[in-house]
């Protein structure tokens, strides 16, 4: 985030430098899978993205358009990144804040148990019945946060917003939290509850500050994708397993660790196998 802001720290020896070579490795290993993936395929037979891209890129030839193994390389680190360290961080701030508020992580449970009754597994249909563990899943988004910058945007034509003007090619850097925590917006915009994701009825609602995964048209590519992992995710471990604060643990900390993305500091917990239901 500091390397973005402030370009005149780049050239300093700075931590993040460490982070450029850690890029270069993981690069390093996306080619690694591509190389794979060119001698194992079959032409029109795709198994993955990789395999998708591929075809295209032989169908296309040299045409001038911008698939390239280049562009495939940065898709594959995009992805990979995008699709997993997100939503794992969401999932270590449930379990953290779940274990926080064991009555919270009791209802859901008890929803759960009630809406998937005789079921082998959730499907992401059955989110329709669990207004509450609905409430859940998005309070834990967000209060975690994830990403509070976003992905940095770039103004195509000359703008004007509320008196300032704003030129063609400026960066511009979203503020989540202040969209995620802003007063007037939240019924408790600086705790956690669910509530804020309920009406008077105990429905499930989602208000217009809910956005986690930036706004506009280049909101996060991902969003489906992780709605249903966190759903999928979270409701088979809490129907199968009662997640405890250890007792000699301390008292839970939330102070995230600021990076990329922000995520919980580590911490201990107690996993107990629930009865069959």
């Amino acid at each position: 985030m500091l390397y973005d802001s402030f370009p005149i720290i780049r050239n300093l020896p700075l931590p993040f430098q460490k982070a450029f070579e850690n890029f270069e490795t993981y690069g390093t290993i996306a080619i690694g899978f591509i190389n794979e993936h060119k001698k194992t395929r079959v032409p029109g037979e795709p198994r993955d993205f990789i395999d998708c891209y591929l075809d295209e890129l032989e169908k296309r030839g040299n045409d001038g358009s911008s698939f390239s193994e280049e562009q495939l390389i940065m898709y594959s680190l995009d992805l990979h990144g995008a699709g997993t360290d997100t939503t794992s961080n969401t999932l270590l701030t449930a379990f953290l804040y779940l274990m926080t508020f064991p009555h919270i992580q009791d209802r859901c449970q008890q929803e759960i148990d009630q809406v998937l009754e005789g079921k082998y597994r959730a499907s992401f249909e059955d989110r329709n019945e669990m207004p509450y563990t609905q409430a859940v899943i998005h309070e834990v988004q967000r209060v975690a946060n994830t990403v509070p910058l976003s992905v940095f945007h770039r103004t195509t034509t000359d703008t004007e917003l509320m008196g300032y003007s704003i030129p063609k090619g400026t960066m511009i850097i979203e503020n989540l939290t202040s969209v995620l925590n802003e007063e007037g917006q939240w019924k408790f915009p600086h705790e956690f509850n669910p509530e804020n994701f309920l009406d008077d009825k105990g429905e499930f609602v989602k208000p217009e500050a809910f956005m986690p995964f930036s706004a506009g048209p280049r909101v996060c590519l991902g969003e489906g994708l992780a709605r249903m992992e966190l759903f999928l995710i979270m409701v088979t471990l809490l129907r199968k397993f009662k997640f405890i604060w250890p007792e000699d643990a301390g008292e839970p900390d939330f102070t995230p660790v600021f990076g990329i993305t922000m995520t919980p500091k580590p911490y201990r917990m107690k996993v107990q196998l629930r009865r069959p239901q």
